[in-house]
């Protein structure tokens, strides 16, 4: 498969691709620049005698795709980057990382004469941890909860495995992207390679751009899109965002637990949602629900692609039947590596810190994180469950729920929301509960604030809001 990339770059077979297949400003530029770079590329690395350790940090979409193609057809490690990332993020990344070459932050030379040492040191490119690779290493950041900077190390084929499974599941030889989300995440280089390298379309939009109502004037009954749930409940609240979404083949949703009142909405509009579980480490997604049976009105639930297995299992590790809820542990091709810079020992399968369980039809249902389980009073409680029935009461615009530590019940559970308004009381939503929740399960503390601390993908920083919590819990004298 790499040398298939590379031949293709090399002899150009990327020209036979579409004149309009990729759909944003200068879409143009794409294969000159590829072509460019990757000589570029391949003459220095053949001097220095090993190929460059890249970090490819552009904002701009059509340079970074044409960095991306051509550091991987070159063979060379590339790492992807947020370009705003800040000083304290960067440093950790130039620690690690110790590039050769930056594409971005500001940089104006696109060739490889401008290669700069950062951090005055450099490490030689395949240290003893790595096995040998025929494959470029392909780095994405993934979020932790430690707050230290990781990237899952990829190849073109656990990529590749990706793009497969996700076709195989669809049925469909061609994929049409339209893409709001960042390139340098999972879910955005997903996109473009799954249209790179099927021949199909790809459109690529700032979302800021989508949420204020610049529409091109594209068909899109032929695409999909992928949103995080954030992303979805802003496009809703626009009647003419709402009724161009329903256009679309498929609108793919991950990235963060959805809850019921938005799923609710968008089935109301005949929204063709495709809820979808994976992450980073698995090349995106691999369990994901098709557009007809969330229609048809299933929503917890998703089907495994075919490049996947998974397995339930106990604490002890014995694989459980259907229904039973367990630790997830995943098997597929699309698996990573490893973290940089270490390689996994065993690559088979990955075990995750979610809970859930398949059903009698192969369907995955997440519980939870098994992180995020509250133990209060011997009883085990799953956040997923009490947030999602908090916003059926359509009584909170957002909501997270959280144990903090209590000497009486070792946690309490803690309800940190967004009122929808201002006069809504935590009583009245308490009320609400009580006829759909244990009592053990009911928050103990209601904590009302403005903004919810989430990232670009939607997720919660629960790290900051257990400090918020703790703090508003001590300043109101309330905690035990």
């Amino acid at each position: 498969m790499e040398k298939t990339l590379e031949n293709f770059v090399k002899l150009g077979f990327y020209q036979s691709l579409p004149n309009d297949w990729l759909i944003c400003d200068d879409s143009h530029l794409f294969t000159q620049l590829t072509k460019q770079l990757y000589l570029e590329l391949t003459q220095f690395s053949y001097y220095r005698g090993t190929p460059l350790r890249i970090i490819l940090a552009e904002r701009e979409p059509v340079r970074f795709l044409a960095g991306f193609i051509a550091a991987c057809a070159a063979r060379c490690p590339v790492f992807l980057c947020n370009p705003d990332w800040r000083k304290q993020e960067w440093q950790q990344v130039f620690d690690l990382v110790k590039p050769d070459l930056i594409w971005g932050l500001g940089t104006k030379n696109w060739g490889v004469g401008g290669v700069e040492e950062v951090g005055g040191e450099k490490a030689s490119l395949y240290s003893p941890t790595f096995p040998s690779l025929h494959s470029a290493l392909i780095m994405i950041p993934t979020g932790g909860s430690s707050g230290k900077m990781k990237f899952a190390i990829h190849t073109w084929e656990t990529l590749m495995a990706s793009a497969r499974g996700f076709t195989e599941h669809f049925l469909r030889n061609q994929i049409n992207s339209f893409c709001v989300l960042p390139l340098y995440h999972v879910s955005g280089l997903m996109q473009f390679l799954r249209s790179f390298t099927t021949g199909g379309k790809l459109v690529i939009q700032p979302f800021k751009e989508l949420e204020a109502g610049q529409i091109d004037n594209i068909e899109t009954s032929d695409f999909f899109i992928s949103l995080v749930p954030t992303q979805l409940q802003r496009l809703l609240q626009n009647p003419k965002l709402t009724e161009w979404l329903s256009r679309f083949q498929t609108v793919l949703l991950g990235g963060a637990p959805a809850w019921d009142e938005l799923l609710e909405k968008a089935r109301y509009y005949n929204i063709r949602l495709a809820p979808t579980y994976g992450m980073t480490e698995t090349a995106s997604q691999i369990a994901t629900l098709k557009p007809d049976d969330f229609l048809n009105g299933k929503d917890s639930c998703t089907q495994i692609l075919p490049h996947a297995h998974i397995k339930i299992c106990n604490e002890q590790g014995e694989e459980l039947n259907s229904n039973q809820i367990g630790n997830i542990t995943i098997y597929s091709q699309s698996l990573a590596l490893g973290y940089y810079p270490k390689i996994w020992e065993n690559q088979e399968y990955l075990q995750v810190d979610d809970l859930g369980f398949l059903d009698t039809q192969g369907y995955l249902h997440i519980v939870g994180r098994n992180s995020d389980k509250i133990i209060t009073g011997g009883e085990n409680v799953y956040p997923i469950e009490i947030e999602s029935t908090i916003r059926a009461t359509e009584m909170v615009a957002d909501v997270c729920v959280i144990g903090i530590a209590d000497k009486l019940w070792g946690q309490a559970v803690t309800a940190i929301y967004i009122p929808k308004n201002p006069n809504t009381s935590a009583l009245k939503i308490k009320t609400l509960l009580k006829e759909k929740l244990c009592k053990f399960k009911i928050p103990k503390y209601w904590i009302p604030l403005q903004n919810l601390p989430r990232n670009s993908q939607g997720k919660i920083n629960r790290q900051q809001l257990e400090k918020i919590a703790t703090k508003f819990l001590q300043t109101s004298g309330l905690s035990h």
